[in-house]
């Protein structure tokens, strides 16, 4: 089946997919007509929690149900993806190898994250602090009310570090992995742990096997994605990749998440700051580690240094796509 068992072909898809996304995005268009699959699995796990998390029912009782949503919700994605896949090579192999790169770029998310991580540094130099806090409210859950100017800077830059690693690195490698339906299971996996995994008196207990699925799918990733960030920073003058391989070593295991420090600590070590640390959720304030050991007080030009050394991570994500694919074509 194309683009699920042979690995030129689940490649070959990913380049395509990485390709089409960094020129296009998801168009608007398209969203306003059909939506994005994001969202359709999303109304799915809402679905889901309304008729399987009960109140009322013990832990024990809501943690089963937990994970059979995850299950119900593995077996509809992956369905769905097979069979799109399946369609897709029933065109032929041209043909469904571009259908399948259409699709999947849906998956990964370069350019809209690139484009709200922006819209942050724009919106402090335009308007200073209010509308620097209103832009980052669009990509972090973080109470904006709390944070400075370089607060507003840092939480962009994490969210750029973190969303790296799982919005582009993570499905990539599951598409380049296992084609459409990889890349499909991973989004559904990391779309419940955002919307039901979190430590809340509601999903505490349902939302813990889609929390703790996601973070095994993201290890892999979050690796690959620090790994990246400190090649990128070899490429450019305005970093290091000797500070980011060191704050790597040094931090990545002390983040209170298994797999985003990776990313926070590599590109915190390539610009000399400090990201994560303390930091306010609504009205609860979350105590972790500082990643990195440069300055705190990041600026608008920080966040555009950070964009830079993510655009460069990127052209080293599409080359290795592209050197695997080579290599699996003349294998």
């Amino acid at each position: 089946m194309l683009a699920l068992l042979h690995p030129p072909d689940s490649l070959l898809v990913l380049l395509l997919a990485l390709a089409l996304e960094a020129a296009a995005g998801y168009p608007d268009r398209l969203y306003r007509a059909i939506g994005h699959p994001v969202t359709w699995i999303g109304r799915l796990i809402a679905a889901l929690d309304r008729a399987l998390n009960r109140e009322a029912d013990p832990p024990g009782r809501r943690r089963a149900a937990g994970i059979l949503a995850l299950l119900v919700l593995l077996t509809a994605t992956g369905l769905a993806a097979i069979g799109a896949a399946a369609a897709a090579a029933a065109c032929g192999a041209g043909a469904g190898l571009l259908l399948c790169g259409l699709a999947a770029a849906s998956l990964p998310a370069q350019r809209s994250l690139h484009d709200h991580v922006a819209r942050v540094a724009e919106a402090l130099v335009r308007e200073g602090l209010p509308g620097g806090r209103r832009e980052v409210a669009m990509i972090v859950g973080r109470n904006p009310d709390t944070l400075d100017e370089a607060g507003v800077c840092r939480a962009a830059i994490e969210s750029l570090a973190e969303n790296f690693s799982d919005g582009i690195v993570a499905p990539a490698f599951w598409l380049g992995l296992a084609g459409l339906p990889g890349g499909a299971l991973y989004k559904a996996v990391n779309t419940a742990d955002s919307m039901i995994g979190h430590r809340t008196p509601r999903h505490a207990a349902f939302g813990w096997a889609s929390a703790r699925l996601d973070d095994l799918v993201n290890l892999p990733a979050s690796r690959l994605a620090a790994g990246l960030l400190i090649g990128a920073a070899l490429l450019r003058p305005d970093a290091s990749a000797r500070g980011a391989l060191a704050a790597v070593r040094r931090d990545a295991g002390r983040h209170r998440s298994p797999n985003a420090g990776w990313p926070e600590a590599a590109m915190a070590g390539a610009l000399a700051l400090r990201l994560a640390g303390p930091r306010t959720y609504g009205r609860t304030r979350i105590e972790d580690a500082w990643m990195g050991d440069g300055r705190a007080g990041a600026g608008p030009q920080d966040v555009v240094r950070a964009l830079a050394l993510y655009r460069t991570a990127c052209g080293l994500l599409w080359g290795a796509a592209a050197l695997l694919a080579a290599a699996a074509c003349l294998a």
